[in-house]
This record gives structure tokens, sequence and C-alpha cells, in this order.
């Protein structure tokens, strides 16, 4: 497996390689991979001819410095990791070789749109701005055919798409939440929980369960369906709930449902210590 350090050495690559005919898929990443990014790799190197990774912790999506300063790093782990999955190049950077001769001060950020709205967009303040910014930066880098990102980040999945279409860049492809035994979602974050911690957590997946059990019953009421989700977060009081909510997929501001209506999103936020933790699921 090549890994370049720098996106312009991944880019000269990419060209040699797209020159040759080959159908680039990518999996975009912060690295501290675990089996769900894993899941997204094997999936990318069997549908195109070689599969590329980036493993960038991007600075401008981060609302603190703290946060950014304790997101899980283990570069070498990950390089074996991908290597083992036929991953046929990764790189990373840094925001100077993302943006060179730039003062991040300078940065201009691409504005979300109204995916971005709400939810995530009114709990991280330019967190989706800073998101599009780099994927763009990465997709301009690589000009893969596909690219590969987990449903665990709904709304991001959404600005990406709207990204996508927006500048011709490559087909989204959207994969399942991969998840723990014990129905966390995977996530990178999930390294900063104690054991115990992460026993709590699964009471997220429980909890979308319940919103999705009111739903198969008939249950078209935000309120209601909100309730269901709440009054099972309620059981771990450790839990600091952001938002327990559910929404339209195919029209995002829409927080009503008719008795007609066949599918929605369910989407939780929620703080355990000093762990952020996001999951989802599909009401159908």
């Amino acid at each position: 497996m090549e890994f370049f350090q720098t996106p312009a050495k991944a880019n000269r690559w990419c060209i040699d390689q797209r020159n040759t005919g080959k159908i680039i898929g990518m999996v975009p990443t912060m690295g501290a991979l675990h089996e769900g990014h894993l899941e997204l790799v094997k999936r990318a190197v069997k549908e195109n001819d070689i599969c590329v990774v980036s493993i960038f912790v991007n600075p401008l999506q981060f609302n603190e410095e703290k946060d950014f300063s304790a997101y899980p790093r283990n570069l070498e782990q990950d390089r074996i990791a991908l290597k083992n999955c036929h991953c046929a190049m990764a790189f990373t950077g840094s925001l100077d070789s993302f943006f060179p001769r730039i003062d991040r001060s300078n940065i201009t950020l691409l504005r979300p749109g109204a995916e971005a709205n709400d939810l995530e967009g009114a709990h991280r303040p330019g967190h989706f701005a800073g998101v599009k910014t780099i994927v763009n930066k990465l997709f301009t880098t690589v000009r893969p055919h596909n690219a590969y990102f987990g449903e665990k980040d709904f709304q991001q999945t959404l600005v990406i798409r709207k990204l996508a279409k927006e500048t011709s860049a490559p087909n989204i492809i959207v994969c399942p939440t991969h998840r723990e035994k014990n129905g966390l979602a995977m996530s990178s974050r999930n390294e900063r929980l104690t054991s115990n911690q992460r026993q709590q957590a699964s009471v997220i997946y429980r909890a979308l369960l319940a919103a999705l059990s009111e739903w198969k019953k008939g249950v078209r009421g935000v309120k209601e369906l909100e309730k269901a989700m709440v009054d099972v977060l309620a059981t771990e009081t450790d839990l600091k709930v952001e938002y327990a909510t559910v929404r339209d997929p195919e029209n995002w501001q829409e927080k009503n449902f008719n008795n007609s209506a066949t599918t929605a999103r369910a989407l939780i936020a929620v703080t355990l210590g000093n762990v952020r933790l996001i999951d989802n699921m599909i009401l159908s």
C-alpha cells in the first residue's frame, strides 16, 4: 500500500491511476479506524479498481480546541489495518498542505446550505462549513468516481450529497451504521468511553428502537415519537440529551408527518462524561 504525507503527492498518484483508466473509490476518514471504517474500505475495494483512504483530523470542523486535541489518533495502526484490507493508497496532510500560503484565519469556508440547519448545525456552529470545505479539498485531491460515507453521520451525508451535486463530484454511497454487540454505533470517539460508559451508551440504540416500534404501530406525531426516545434515554441519568427528534430525510425542514408517511429518520445526540455521541435510525 502506498502512503503519502501530503495531498499534493496523493494527487499526482491519483492522476497516474486515472490516466490508466482505473476506477477510484474513496473513503474519507479522520483516522482512529474502527471496524465500521474498515467495512467502508472493504466495500470500496470490492466495488472499484482501487481504494483510496484519507486520514485527516480536520480542525475546521471542531468547535472546541480541547475536543480537537482529544480526538484519538493512531496513524501506524491505521496504516496496518488499511494494508490488511487491500487499500491501494492512503494519505494524510495538514491544514497548511491543503491550503498552501493561506493563513487559517483567511480560509474561505464553503456554505453548507439548508441541510446543515438545526440539530448538529445548531449544536455545533460552523461544523458543517468546516466539513464541506475539507471534503471538497479531498475530492479535488483524489477526484474519485465513488465516495463512501457512514450513515451514522446522517446529516453530514446530506451536506456531502449537496456538495457532490454542486461540483459534479463523485457518486456518494452511504453505508449502514456498523454497531457494537450492544447496539452502540461504532465511532472513534468510543475509545474515550470507559467500559461502564460503553454499556450505558447502548441506551441510545434502545431509544431509537423505541421510536421505530411506535412508528410501526402507526404513530406519526413527532412529539409522541420524541417522547418514546426521551423516556428510554432518561433511564441512564448520566446522559445529557442534546436532542432526540424525527425528521423527513427528503425534506430536512419538515418536522411533521401525516398519517400516510412511510418513512422518517430518528436522530439522537447526547453527551456522556466528556464524550459527545450521535446516532440515528430510519423509521419505515
